[in-house]
Parts: C-alpha cells; structure tokens; sequence
C-alpha cells in the first residue's frame, strides 16, 4: 500500500482553562494499480490523527479503470466546492503533471502519465474530492462495450484508428 500524507492541520478549541490543541490529517492510500480512497482522521496528537486517516482511506478505497496500467482512458471533469479539476490521458513519458494534492491521488493510484488542472480553490480537501469526482467518470472500453452489448473492437474502430492499432488496443484492454 502506497500512504500519502496530503495536509495536516492545528485545530483549536477554547474551553475554559485556555485553548485545547488537536490535528486534523488528510491521507491519501493506493495500490499502485488503480485502486486509491482518501481519509480524513482528528486527534490531540499528529500520529493518531494520521493513522485514523489511514484508516478511513483504506476503507473508502476505489477502482479506477487505466490504460496500458499507465494513463487514463479519456479526459474527466470533477467538481467538488468551489474546487473544479480535469484530468487527460497523456502519452507515455509524460509524468505526472498535477500540483500537490491532486499528485499524491496518482501516485497512489499508479498513474504514471497525467496532465491536470485544477481551478477554483487551493483547499486540498476539496481538491481531493473533486479529482476522485473526476476519476469516478471514468470507464474502460470493455466496461462500455459490455454494457452496449457490442464488441471492444467496433467501439474502438469508431474512434477512427487503423485496423492495427484497432487490434493492439482491443488485446491491451481485455487483458
């Protein structure tokens, strides 16, 4: 299991003898092939606080289809807040293009070729929460081409490829 540890944050309470300190953690968990969840954990002191993150983000764990185990099949949106995030698909050696966040979420999840953006707010959590929105919408081509009741290769014939590179990539997404 790959753990991120995206943000930790002083919290405060004022009771009455003064001001009560804790720390709220966000963590990121993935298996480096297409699994990742996140958590958030609340504790007085920053171990704890992270290992109930942890906790929370291995049970909130979700499958995200890639491609060639690498990218993702197509462009995404996601909205979380005021957070507004969209994923691409890159060629391979791109890298990992995303800023804080938004890169511990695919590196976690074994994407290793991405480009994102991410508009609208810098706050990690919504950030977090838009970019799984967006890695939501995804699907594979065999996942479509089962629910239309057709074959992976006249799916991706339609996308207008060559009769090879139709082939190679019908056997790279049924394997």
């Amino acid at each position: 299991m790959i753990e991120k540890l995206v943000h930790i944050n002083r919290v405060s309470k004022t009771v009455k003898g003064g001001k009560r300190f804790g720390f709220a953690a966000l963590v990121v968990v993935g298996d480096g092939k297409g699994r990742a969840g996140f958590g958030k954990g609340k504790a007085r002191e920053v171990p704890e606080a992270i290992t109930k993150a942890t906790a929370a983000a291995k049970k909130a764990m979700v499958r995200v289809p890639l491609r060639e185990g690498r990218t993702l099949h197509h462009d995404g949106t996601g909205q979380f807040g005021a957070g507004n995030v969209t994923v691409r698909s890159a060629p391979a050696g791109t890298g990992i293009i995303a800023g804080g966040p938004m890169r511990a979420v695919f590196e976690s999840l074994g994407v290793s070729d991405v480009v994102t953006k991410s508009n609208g707010t810098a706050n990690p959590y919504n950030m977090i929460r838009a970019t799984f929105a967006a890695l939501a919408d995804q699907s594979s081509p065999k996942a479509v081409s089962q629910r239309r009741g057709k074959k992976v290769t006249d799916l991706l014939a339609r996308a207008g490829g060559s009769a090879a590179e139709v082939a190679a990539d019908a056997a790279a997404v049924t394997e």
